[in-house]
Parts: C-alpha cells; sequence; structure tokens
C-alpha cells in the first residue's frame, strides 16, 4: 500500500458523530433547561443520564425522607448555580451538594459541569459525574 493510497485529498474525512442533538434524543443526556431558566441559567442545560438516575430519580430511600423529583432536580440545578457564579471564567466547574441516594440521612456529592459549544455554536451547559466526559 503506498501513501497515495491514504491520500484523501488533503481533507478531513470525518468516521462518525455524535451530537448534543442525538444524545438529547436518545436519553443519553436529559434536557433540563426549562428548570435551569427558572434558577437564573441562561444557557441550554443537560444532565447526564447517569446523574438523571442517581441523584434526580428517587430512590427508595428519597421516597421515604420525602422528597420528589423537582426538588431534587432543582437542588443540583441551584448549587451548579452557585458555584459558577464564584467560577465565571471557568469552563469546568466542580461542585457539591447533599442528596437523599441510599440511605435517607443525605450525602454530600460532586458533580461536574462543563460549558462547551452546542451543534450550532451556541453556549451549552452538561452536568455530568465527575469520572464521565
Amino acid at each position: 500500500m503506498s501513501d497515495e493510497d491514504d491520500d484523501v485529498g488533503g481533507e478531513f474525512v470525518l468516521i462518525a458523530a455524535y451530537s448534543r442533538r442525538q444524545a438529547l434524543e436518545d436519553g443519553t443526556l436529559v434536557d433540563v433547561t426549562e428548570l435551569a431558566k427558572q434558577a437564573g441559567i441562561k444557557a441550554p442545560v443537560a444532565l447526564t443520564r447517569s446523574v438523571w438516575e442517581k441523584y434526580v430519580e428517587l430512590s427508595p430511600a428519597a421516597e421515604k425522607a420525602g422528597n420528589d423529583t423537582t426538588g431534587r432536580l432543582w437542588d443540583v440545578l441551584w448549587m451548579f448555580r452557585c458555584a459558577a457564579l464564584q467560577q465565571p471564567d471557568e469552563a469546568e466547574i466542580r461542585y457539591e451538594l447533599h442528596v437523599v441516594t441510599d440511605a435517607i440521612e443525605p450525602s454530600l456529592v460532586e458533580l461536574k459541569a462543563m460549558f462547551g459549544p452546542g451543534d450550532d455554536g451556541e453556549a451549552v451547559i452538561t452536568i455530568l459525574l465527575p469520572e464521565e466526559d
């Protein structure tokens, strides 16, 4: 095989692309923009499915503690907003909040928020588990 066989005319060849829009459509990301607006967050916001399942959906302990999904989501968003106001120039923010998970006593958990361009170059925010990209 020669170098000529690998030549694609000096152009970048896109093998595959996975857009934010696709991630929202297939449920990999959960759009929480409407409640985020109420919390004073101006850019569109999405949570990863892992964050949603772990810290927004109700566990048996969370139900027993009297939590509801909207309140848990509000906590995730409000604590993000507080952290973002303290670090306005950061593209990635780590923050903590207390959440009822497996026990009625709340646990301190860490989340990560990333600011970046959306599919059309607009500013968007994604909230993830610390180990997610």
